[in-house]
């Protein structure tokens, strides 16, 4: 890890610990659930080149098979997670098999297909509740001894994995897996030359994407006590890509600025209603024409003239 990933790091745990005694700690899981699913997103979209609008199937199908195991199974939180996590990770495999031989425009249009499939089974499905979700969903006790019903708690349980997600994202990233998967974003053609499975590599990280995606789902579910068709509805991919670019795709920490930005916007400005979709889109625009390394580009130009 590099000495400025390092003092990164270091800032980023400061504010973990600190944010919970200055801030409502749901609002603060809230905005790690969602920092979690734009950085799973960033993996796919800025290091392997591919754009997804389908995520909101891994994160709202991980969302209900957690409050499902929790609730109607009883299993204690970190079985129920990985009941969530196992089942994106399954339809991505299915999913990206398909997908990821198209390229462009048309790998996005059949991630959100398929994304729509999975959005009509969680309406139709039995144990789902319909319109009305999953709700009650017990937090439960960590390993059947620590219990996270208290909000504090909780945050702590949340806080710790979503630190050491990062980590493991870093690792990921920075692997011989990750710089193989650079190269096929900046040019496919000549990793095929040098004898890459293009394919292969493409699905491992469509899956390790979709299980970080999944891990954010179990733990909004876990969080809010309740999962409903918004987190499987295509709007919650939107809104990862929305986070994505925002903070800066193919940055490290980009998205997690993202996605802080636009969750504070949404709890700050929801008394304005369906204004605040016309203030993100105009964030987006700008973000767009003016900042192509999104918000991370801005703090960047700031940094450099105070040298």
């Amino acid at each position: 890890m590099s000495r400025q990933h390092m003092i990164y790091f270091s800032i980023l745990l400061t504010l973990l610990i600190v944010a919970p005694f200055v801030l409502y700690p749901l609002f603060v899981m809230k905005m790690l659930c969602f920092a979690l699913l734009a950085c799973s997103l960033n993996l796919l979209l800025g290091y392997g080149g591919l754009l997804s609008f389908g995520h909101a199937a891994y994160f709202g199908a991980a969302s209900y098979i957690t409050a499902w195991s929790a609730r109607d199974l009883g299993l204690t939180p970190e079985l129920a997670l990985a009941c969530g996590i196992g089942v994106s990770m399954l339809l991505a495999l299915v999913f990206g098999s398909l997908a990821i031989r198209r390229q462009g425009i048309y790998f996005a249009m059949i991630t959100l297909a398929f994304a729509q499939l999975v959005y009509f089974a969680s309406l139709r499905a039995p144990f789902t509740g319909g319109e009305d979700g999953i709700q009650g969903v017990p937090r439960g006790n960590l390993f059947s001894l620590i219990p996270l019903a208290s909000d504090l708690g909780m945050y702590c349980f949340v806080a710790i994995v979503f630190f050491l997600t990062l980590l493991l994202m870093h690792r990921i990233i920075h692997s011989p897996f990750g710089q193989v998967m650079k190269s096929i974003r900046e040019n496919e053609p000549r990793a095929i030359s040098l004898g890459y499975h293009v394919n292969r590599y493409k699905l491992r990280l469509f899956i390790f994407s979709a299980a970080f995606a999944g891990l954010a789902g179990g733990m909004k579910s876990l969080v809010f006590s309740v999962a409903t068709l918004n987190d499987v509805y295509w709007e919650m991919s939107g809104e990862a890509v929305l986070m994505t670019l925002l903070g800066g795709a193919g940055t490290f920490f980009g998205p997690i600025l993202g996605a802080a930005v636009i969750v504070t916007l949404q709890n700050q400005l929801a008394a304005l209603g369906a204004w605040i979709m016309i203030i993100q889109g105009t964030l987006f625009v700008l973000c767009v024409m003016l900042l192509r390394g999104g918000l991370v580009e801005l703090l960047g130009r700031i940094a450099r003239l105070f040298r």
